[in-house]
């Protein structure tokens, strides 16, 4: 089964970009984590981070045919881009839309996602942990449907 995560701007920078808030492990920690999770259950995860909407596109797209579900951290393109989300609807793929902070508990502007009435469900204020319940939420929903 062929899951992939996408990870939206800025999410490059973690582990240095304001730790208090994202905490200090990278990108590719985090991705390394994952990947071991993902084979312990059989899962081929594939990790994609773009800081431009119009690659994220690219990438939803082209995994159509192969892809049986998705994990998004679009970043700040949760609450921007219409592109993204149309992507993610026209490709019937099922997704879960995650965020390291509770987007919730911060400014106005980051309660808004374009993301979330579409999504299977979101997790959100898990610190990095949000990406592991967002892997075992998309396995457990794969396998049972």
């Amino acid at each position: 089964m062929d899951i992939l995560l996408i990870n939206g701007p800025n999410l490059n920078l973690l582990g240095t970009r304001e730790p208090e808030i994202y905490g200090s492990k990278t990108l590719s920690q985090v991705e390394s984590e994952l990947l071991e999770v993902a084979d312990k259950n059989k899962i081929n995860l594939e990790c994609f981070q773009s800081n431009h909407e119009g690659e994220i596109v690219d990438k939803i797209q082209n995994c159509i045919k192969k892809t049986k579900g998705i994990l998004i951290n679009a970043g700040a393109f949760t609450h921007t881009s219409i592109s993204i989300r149309d992507a993610l609807v026209g490709s019937n793929i099922p997704f879960i839309e995650l965020h390291i902070s509770n987007i919730f508990k911060r400014e106005d502007f980051r309660k808004e996602s374009y993301l979330t009435d579409k999504a299977l469900g979101i997790i959100s204020g898990f610190g990095i942990n949000s990406y592991f319940l967002a892997l075992d939420a998309i396995i457990t929903h794969l396998r049972d449907n």
